[in-house]
């Protein structure tokens, strides 16, 4: 069973019905204790990143979730999901993430005056030689490579280690659109929103989450 988190800051019955439809189940839950001892976890989130780690603070969530993370179990992050997972963010001011992985979110400044903020749509995404294909979980294959995401955001996340990078894109410039440590997997785009590559995306978080329960325990 994959467990999503609700802190009232995302379009959780989307991604819920999206996970069914990529052949897994999902509970969303706001309990503390539900998180933390979670099979799989997925982080999404549609809003300000001040108000997103208030309101995980204020319902006592930011522990249970480093606690997950800190087990190794497969995790994923969506949008506001990757965003909350750095150190810090500044929209609307200056806010602590959670501050497990290094680097900050910025809000995109483009020069070219065509280009509005926020970013919206589909942009295609490709693989950074500094990332290493090979690490597990296989999120990526090479259909990967060129595929066209959706996405909507005014802000994006600046990585400290460039070999986090697992997918980038670009607007006015290369960004990151997905980060990977091991089972940590985070996307600035949103796959419950990107039709059948989406769901492709998906169906491989749902069987990893599978193959990492323990014998017995069940899904």
């Amino acid at each position: 069973m994959i467990t999503i988190v609700d802190y009232q800051m995302g379009n959780l019955r989307s991604v819920q019905k999206a996970i069914e439809r990529a052949g897994g189940s999902a509970i969303v839950t706001s309990d503390p204790d539900e998180v933390a001892n979670s099979e799989a976890l997925i982080l999404p989130g549609v809003g300000g990143f001040g108000e997103a780690v208030a309101e995980l603070r204020a319902r006592d969530l930011e522990k249970p979730i480093l606690d997950f993370l800190a087990s190794g179990k497969p995790f994923l992050g969506i949008c506001l999901g990757l965003q909350l997972l750095f150190e810090t963010g500044y929209e609307g001011g200056i806010h602590r993430g959670l501050g497990v992985l290094p680097g900050d979110v910025v809000r995109f400044t483009p020069a070219d005056r065509a280009l509005k903020v926020p970013h919206m749509g589909w942009n295609s995404v490709r693989s950074p030689k500094t990332f290493d294909l090979t690490q597990e979980p296989r999120m990526l294959d090479p259909s990967d490579e060129g595929a066209f995401f959706y996405f909507v955001h005014s802000y994006y996340v600046r990585p400290a280690d460039p070999s986090l990078v697992a997918l980038e894109s670009d607007y006015d410039g290369p960004f990151c659109a997905m980060v990977q440590r091991g089972p940590l997997i985070a996307t600035q785009f949103h796959p419950e929103k990107s039709q059948q590559t989406g769901l492709r995306f998906l169906r491989r978080f749902v069987l990893n989450s599978i193959s990492s329960v323990p014998a017995g325990n069940g899904t």
